[in-house]
């Protein structure tokens, strides 16, 4: 039975009447549309009290949301708040974004007011000098914000009501301590279901009004007061002090007695952090701070403005007019004969076998460099082949192709980008500074004095085109004038070099530089190498930064005649392998056996040290070099592979370009500008049909296309311009009418898209003003609209809004006006389009033409953003897969950060060469501190490589780890004194 009586009680709360009640409101304002936003209220409060809580949301948000989104829900909410068909489902959103912008020009205002204040009394002494610390102005503008929107959801729920005080105080409050006597649970459920009861109850008690004005004589002029609310006439005028200005003193004053406090006892500077802080804080530390990968299409990047300028400057001083490889020579007097130590090292050849690696084009992203560089630093790497386990020990030398960091030489670059992946890998020795300058190459370890006795690993690097972008300044600074790369040990002292090696194995180190060959001082100190050194049966391995074979092949032209000539005229034949980067991926072809001499054997291509990846199934035809047949052995990624990636364009292009919307928005724009507006759209909204309309359509798109043509000024000369740089953009190895033929596509292609653009545009501002929804208020309608409510629902019978305006002459009320108005932006469009269709565009001043066509743009640009990236992906998608064209562009656009790999090579006792290409397929992107590197122990003096763990931070996810997942995509022999035998990585030898 006392269920039963419960039950009585509880369900004629749940009538239909009670439901709606939930749902409406007795006043026009506030709505209700948030309910239960009130959550954000105290949200807003703890990130309001605590400023650090703040910065940690926004560099979250950064990260997964890009800054320009906040500008995507600026003109969404302006063209939302104009729609009636939300204003009919109780949606207005006036009030509160008039209100919301209000509170946030006031607070902003004084709390500027505020701090200018306080750095007086700084500067004055009288206040604590480790207060000498200035805000950030994007503190100050987070902090106003969240007050803002605090305000607003309260005043969504509450409104700015004045309770009238007609019964006693303990009468109003002793509703809620009811809750706890058993006897009224049932009055205090049933006052749960009834919502709009208990959000009342809520508001007049827990959030009541501090008071009235006259209780405060002194504040009495410098408050608002509340709106008065009651059944039937009010006698008088409210003399409350308004809810919302409580709630945004209250916040105010916390922000400002917080400020003080840090600021003049240096508690902020002295606090220690919290366990839960401490965490976090060691949590961050405890990650690599690698960069991510160069964003090749980003117009906003100033290294890739500093990369353009470079590559002009070297282009026109340097490329025949001045030569460092010249000074090299000069310096080193090697044309003279007089020394060759600086470019000749024979402290390897006395070895019984010699391990070592090639890898190039490493410092781009540095999850990816990091990932080759952790291999290279393995003391062994264990795969597994069949029933066995391959052992590959580390190199005792490495090997760098070239391109050392992306996208210039600079000492950002390549401290970030190559010495700081490398020195995660494997440490450099204790004593070493990064500013040192090593005066006096080799420097070697204490204890050592003689190169051939140091048995750590070494490395030589060539410098590749990047590095030649400042005329390989930089190269000479961090390679040439420092001993470390990491716990690799540098002895190199010029940009090209000649290594003896076991067994009778040469490696030659050519520097190209930007002539894609080697100059005269160069060939001069090689040639007569081979003439003194090299002998009849010695085999020479020859390392270039470019792969001369693909890229002549590909650009159809006779690059590097010296290296030519060097190889076919001096080597003749001694040259069994060539070894080159530049070429993002792993490709080896070896000569098909013929009559005649072979001047190389094989042709080996590894450029997957670290940059993005480039196709392979662009070169899949290449067979020809030196007169000789070459066949493809191995490619990696697989043709096939390669293929499917360049899908990524048409389907990930915006996703990893997103700075490229800012200038194809402008494009755009500038290509349909002299359309605006379209005022004969009768033809189109008046079909019988959906075959009509359409016709209609695509028959206007056709008509503005010719119109551009003929009579447009602003748009024919984007197209023209966009066209000569369409044009440009085609590969020069393409007939120029061919060119000409794809850069009229590809700029037909985004005409037409921008044409469809702007018509859409146009018929859907059309039809809003046909239905009224927009062109009915005029300019500053939301301004204008709000000065005409404020009054009545925030009283200010003392005139504090009219000395705020007079104190900041006129700022004030400006600043909120200007500000309304960014979001009439619709209504701007509409009003000013209707007055152009009636009585012309001679009719529109400039102010008024300059207005009209900046508020189109706003959203013009955000409709076609999506659509110039889909257009231009696309092409390079067409162009890559079916002309074989763009192999650059199409994947610098995906900036791939898998498929990297490099080679291993073993001279045996017997004097042949083993050849080991490992790849790892999917990079890490989580890099935790790796517990075995962190628990070894590590003597003060011990050089890094003596370790068992040398790296720092493996992968997160153990399984990810490129020590678990590296493989061999390749694996072949080269014997020294007979035609080479090739092995495939399945196992099968052939001949």
């Amino acid at each position: 039975m006392g269920s039963d009586k419960h039950s009585a009680g509880l369900l004629p709360t749940l009538r239909m009447e009670r439901v709606r009640t939930i749902l409406t409101h007795t006043y026009p304002y506030p709505h209700e549309h948030s309910r239960h936003a009130i959550i954000a209220v105290v949200v807003g409060c703890l990130f309001f009290i605590s400023s650090d809580n703040m910065h940690t949301l926004i560099e979250k948000l950064d990260k997964n949301i890009k800054w320009w989104s906040m500008y995507i829900a600026w003109i969404l909410v302006a063209a939302l708040y104009h729609l009636p068909s939300f204003q009919s489902m109780g949606l207005d959103m006036r009030m509160n974004l008039s209100l919301f912008l209000s509170i946030y020009i006031s607070s902003i205002l004084f709390l500027i007011v505020f701090h200018i204040i306080f750095l007086g009394l700084w500067y004055l002494g009288l206040v604590s000098r480790v207060a000498g610390r200035r805000p950030a102005i994007l503190t100050i503008l987070q902090n106003c914000a969240v007050i803002s929107i605090a305000c607003c959801v309260f005043y969504s729920h509450c409104g700015n009501r004045a309770m009238l005080r007609d019964r006693p105080f303990e009468r109003k409050t002793s509703n809620w301590f009811s809750f706890w006597k058993k006897e009224e649970r049932n009055t205090w459920l049933a006052k749960f279901v009834r919502m709009s009861e208990l959000k009342n109850q809520v508001c007049s008690s827990w959030f009541a009004p501090v008071g009235l004005a006259s209780d405060y004589p002194l504040l009495s002029k410098w408050v608002i007061y509340g709106e008065l609310a009651c059944n039937g006439s009010c006698p008088g005028s409210s003399d409350e002090i308004s809810p919302i200005f409580s709630l945004w003193a209250t916040f105010i004053g916390l922000y400002m007695a917080n400020y003080v406090v840090e600021r003049s006892t240096g508690w902020a500077l002295t606090h220690p952090l919290s366990v839960e802080e401490y965490e976090n804080l060691k949590k961050n530390q405890m990650k690599p701070d690698f960069l991510d990968m160069v964003p090749w299409y980003s117009g906003t990047s100033a290294d890739l403005f500093k990369t353009a300028f470079d590559l002009l400057v070297s282009v026109t001083l340097f490329v025949g007019r001045f030569d460092m490889r010249m000074m090299q020579a000069a310096m080193s007097r090697v044309h003279e004969g007089a020394q060759q130590d600086d470019l000749f090292y024979d402290h390897l050849s006395e070895k019984e076998d010699l391990w070592f690696d090639f890898m190039a084009d490493t410092g781009d992203g540095g999850n990816s460099s990091y990932t080759v560089a952790r291999l290279l630093a393995q003391p062994s790497i264990q795969l597994s082949k069949e029933d066995s386990v391959l052992t590959l020990p580390r190199g005792d030398l490495l090997l760098v192709g070239g391109d050392l960091a992306y996208p210039n030489p600079s000492g950002f670059t390549y401290e970030r980008r190559l010495f700081s992946p490398f020195e995660y890998a494997l440490q450099p020795p204790t004593w070493y500074k990064h500013e040192h300058i090593a005066v006096n190459k080799p420097e070697l370890p204490e204890g050592i004095s003689q190169l051939k006795e140091y048995d750590g690993p070494q490395c030589f690097l060539i410098p590749g085109n990047h590095d030649w972008f400042d005329g390989l300044n930089t190269f000479m600074r961090y390679i040439c004038h420092k001993s470390w790369l990491g716990g690799w040990f540098m002895p190199q002292k010029k940009s090209y070099f000649a290594l003896h090696l076991p067994k009778r194995w040469w490696v030659f180190g050519l520097d190209l530089s930007l002539h894609n060959d080697i100059d005269v001082y160069q060939f001069k100190f090689f040639s007569e190498l081979v003439k003194n050194k090299v002998g009849e049966n010695d085999t020479v391995i020859v390392m270039t930064h470019e792969p001369q074979w693909l890229l002549d092949w590909y650009w159809n032209e006779n690059s590097g005649r010296n290296v030519s000539h060097l190889i076919c005229d001096y080597l003749k034949g001694r040259c069994k392998l060539r070894i080159a980067g530049d070429m993002h991926h792993y490709m080896r072809h070896s000569c098909v056996p013929s009559e005649g001499p072979v001047h190389v054997h094989h042709l080996l291509v590894n450029g997957c040290g670290g940059a993005f990846l480039h196709p392979t199934h662009v070169f899949s035809s290449f067979n020809k070099f030196y007169g000789k047949t070459y066949e493809c052995k191995a490619s990696y990624p697989s043709f096939h592979d390669s293929n499917r990636i360049a899908l990524g364009n048409i389907l990930k292009f915006r996703k990893k370009n997103w700075q490229f919307d800012f200038f194809g928005g402008v494009i755009y724009f500038i290509l349909v500008f002299s359309m605006f507006p379209q005022c004969k759209l009768d033809h189109i909204l008046q079909g019988d049909s959906f075959s009509g309309h359409l016709g209609s359509f695509f028959g206007a798109v056709w008509d503005n296309f010719v119109y551009v043509l003929e009579h447009s000024f602003v748009s024919l000369t984007g197209v023209v311009l966009l066209l000569i740089m369409a044009i440009a953009f085609v590969p020069s190895k393409v007939s120029r009418k061919k060119r000409a033929i794809i850069g009229i596509i590809h700029v037909s292609a985004h005409l037409a898209a921008a044409l469809i653009l702007m018509l859409l545009m146009e018929l859907g501002l059309e039809t809003c003003i046909r239905h009224k929804l927009l062109a009915t208020s005029g300019y500053h309608s939301l301004y204008q609209w709000y000065r005409s409510v404020e009054s009545e629902h925030f009283p200010d019978p003392s005139g504090l809004r009219a000395r705020m305006e007079q104190w900041t002459f006129g700022l004030y009320p400006a600043c909120i006006k200007y500000l309304m108005s960014a979001f009439d932006v619709p209504e701007v469009m509409a009003v000013t389009r209707s007055n152009i269709c009636k009585n012309g565009i001679q009719a529109l001043s400039r102010g008024g033409a300059v207005i009209y066509y900046a508020s189109i743009f706003l959203y013009f640009w955000v409709f076609s953003t999506p659509v110039v990236s889909l257009v231009f992906g696309s092409y390079l998608y067409i162009c890559i897969n079916w002309f074989h064209l763009h192999f650059d562009e199409a994947f610098s656009s995906l900036r791939i950060a898998n498929y990297k790999s490099f080679t291993r090579f073993h001279i045996n006792r017997d004097g042949d060469l083993e050849v080991f290409t490992l790849a790892v397929d999917k990079v890490p992107r989580e890099w935790m501190l790796d517990p075995d590197w962190d628990m070894e122990q590590k003597q003060p003096q011990q050089l890094s490589h003596r370790r068992k763990y040398p790296s720092k931070w493996s992968a997160a996810a153990g399984q990810q780890d490129p020590v678990n997942t590296v493989r061999v995509v390749d694996h072949f022999v080269i014997r020294q004194n007979e035609k080479p035998n090739f092995v495939s990585s399945n196992g099968s030898v052939s001949r």
